[in-house]
């Protein structure tokens, strides 16, 4: 069973590692993390395809890379098949992302999933490749990924 405080405790996390206004929260279900952000002062946008949703800035749409880029932080909770995406727009747009990945989108085990997903954010150029544990059941793992200082 998820744990009810998964929400609340990405978005506290969010809040305290990225000073980042504006967010694409992407793959956001119903809008929970929305939610969340948007109390902690935080301007959201949530991308999905559900029709019904929390009344939060809302996207009604599969997220791309063609998408604008009008956000200083790309996250996802339990994102499910938009894990990878999530990462390459954020290096492509050379923002940071935090995805707390609940499976994979084919087939393979976590374990090695959170492996292949660390391992696609170093090929994809972040400087910083982390993992930091949300103190919450289930799928508690974000891997987190930040640019260093743009070369000179």
């Amino acid at each position: 069973m998820a744990d009810k405080r998964r929400f609340d405790l990405f978005a506290d996390f969010l809040v305290e590692r990225f000073n980042a206004p504006r967010v694409f929260d992407v793959a956001g279900g119903q809008g929970k993390l929305n939610e969340a952000l948007t109390k902690r002062g935080r301007a959201v946008t949530t991308f999905d395809l559900r029709h019904k949703h929390l009344p939060v800035t809302y996207a009604q749409r599969i997220f791309t890379l063609e998408e604008p880029c009008e956000a200083e932080l790309v996250v996802g909770m339990h994102p499910d098949g938009a894990t990878r995406i999530i990462i390459q727009y954020a290096a492509a747009h050379r923002l940071p992302f935090a995805v707390v990945p609940c499976c994979s989108d084919n087939g393979m085990p976590y374990n090695p999933w959170m492996r292949h997903l660390a391992e696609l954010a170093r090929e994809s150029g972040f400087t910083t490749v982390e993992e930091v544990k949300l103190t919450m059941d289930g799928r508690a793992r974000v891997i987190v990924g930040e640019h260093g200082p743009a070369a000179s």
